[in-house]
């Protein structure tokens, strides 16, 4: 089964950061490669003993995931992010 998901990456001092906000899952490394690593190495571990207790389908299914045909995906999709300086003082 392929899954799209969103990999977000953070700077926290000498360490990234890698999330998946869909799937609530935290990653971290000292490179931002690892820290993805990482994190895809926590869904699939995760996602291994879900299938083992049988609770996969009604995790994905909680965290807002629709399957359609080979591919799965959550509902609604991050389509992009910005940064930006906001003046309030």
């Amino acid at each position: 089964m392929e899954i799209n998901l969103t990999i977000e990456v953070w700077k926290k001092g000498k360490w990234y950061i890698a999330s998946c906000p869909e799937l609530d899952f935290v990653s971290q490394g000292v490179t931002v490669e690892e820290a993805k690593n990482n994190l895809r190495e926590v869904v699939e571990i995760q996602f291994e003993e879900m299938r083992q207790m049988g609770t996969f389908e009604d995790y994905l299914t909680e965290c807002g995931y629709v399957k359609e045909e080979n591919a799965t995906y959550s509902q609604p999709e991050m389509i992009g992010f910005e940064k930006q300086s906001l003046q309030v003082a």
